[in-house]
């Protein structure tokens, strides 16, 4: 895949640290080659805005992209309006009751006589990071205004006065959220490759 990345991303590259180079070059490779399918293109004449830390994007009238990774896997969704994506390894460890106190108190259900359950968190943070990179945010800014309902769908800035739906997509060993705006049914293009980080 390296032989898909521009001269410049394999600049900026160089001064990154050796995993968050690996990564980012990976991913862009993995970018560049799903959209030259889609738009019929050389993969290297993408033109993709895609710095490191920052959303990719792509100039007018091409679309919406938005990307994820975790350690074994990459997705990438394009659609013709805004869009937000998030992949999770469905067995992440980590201790789900206190990340729920600290940033999901809003859910307004207790998590002491175990209704919520580590899926249930691991989905709700799923879909909050979809919806953050819908709207191109910032996790440590975002996270706690961002409210969360599983029946509709549906995911609300308090201060932003953001509404957006979401779809959750359970695949293998991965669960993925969507973030969107459109209340119709969403065909975005979604490509999930499985890698090793």
């Amino acid at each position: 895949m390296q032989d898909i990345v521009t001269a410049e991303e394999i600049k900026t590259a160089k001064n990154l640290s050796s995993s968050r180079s690996k990564i980012f070059l990976e991913t862009r490779a993995y970018l560049r080659q799903s959209l030259s399918t889609l738009f019929d293109l050389d993969p290297l004449n993408i033109p993709i805005n895609a710095q490191p830390g920052e959303p990719p994007s792509l100039p007018s009238g091409m679309g919406n992209i938005s990307l994820s990774h975790c350690k074994d896997a990459i997705t990438i969704v394009w659609h013709k309006s805004k869009i937000g994506i998030d992949i999770e390894r469905t067995d992440r460890d980590f201790n789900y009751e206190k990340f729920a106190e600290k940033y999901f108190f809003h859910t307004n259900k207790s998590i002491h006589n175990n209704y919520l359950t580590k899926n249930m968190i691991l989905n709700q943070w799923c879909a909050v990071e979809a919806a953050i990179k819908w709207d191109h945010g910032k996790l440590a800014q975002d996270i706690n205004h961002w409210q969360f309902f599983e029946k509709p769908k549906k995911l609300i800035h308090k201060k932003k006065n953001i509404h957006l739906n979401f779809s959750q997509i359970n695949f293998h060993n991965w669960t993925i959220a969507l973030a969107y705006e459109e209340k119709t049914t969403l065909n975005p293009e979604i490509i999930c490759y499985s890698n090793n980080f």
